[in-house]
């Protein structure tokens, strides 16, 4: 029996080695508030977010596993939240809106910061991701962070007002 003309397989022209090289996700902290309504200061507060995710992938979807979010003032672990895991298709963008808890210790000291315009968070994220083009690839670890500074009126302070978390530093952190 003879090879068929089509052996070895090929893939079809329009699959090109660009379009295997797929791209991680992207994180972006679009919202964030610290509510300010008045100048007393009760012993608790929540921070606002909105975080949105894209997969900027037109060939493959992406399954995350728990996106966990952590924010910081200066050292302090402000908050965290766990966003379950989910499913995103290609090329979509995903918004989470929610709110975080400050611990109750940090609040004073974080509202008078944010009053004197010196209140600066730190984002971190982690997940695991898997991509799919038909099937799931083994997983990938993923960890962003971003700085948010604030101004007195509790929201971002920078000129574009959203936070884009890239790769974390590899300076030491001591």
């Amino acid at each position: 029996m003879a090879c068929p003309n089509h052996w070895p397989i090929r893939p079809p022209r329009s699959l090109s080695m660009a379009s295997l090289a797929s791209r991680s996700p992207t994180y972006t902290i679009v919202n964030f508030s610290v509510p300010t309504a008045n100048d007393n200061v009760s012993n608790h507060g929540t921070i606002q977010y909105e975080l949105d995710i894209t997969n900027p992938n037109e060939d493959s979807g992406v399954y995350y596993g728990d996106i966990v979010l952590v924010f910081y003032h200066g050292e302090d672990k402000v908050g965290s939240r766990t966003i379950p895991s989910f499913y995103q298709g290609e090329d979509k963008t995903h918004l989470v809106i929610d709110q975080v808890d400050v611990q109750t210790r940090l609040w004073s000291g974080l509202h008078k910061a944010i009053r004197n315009a010196t209140a600066e968070f730190r984002a971190n994220l982690s997940t695991k991701i898997y991509r799919t083009w038909g099937i799931k690839s083994k997983h990938h670890g993923i960890n962003r962070e971003g700085k948010i500074r604030i101004g007195k009126d509790g929201k971002i302070s920078n000129k574009k007002k959203k936070v884009k978390l890239g790769r974390p530093s590899k300076i030491l952190k001591l």
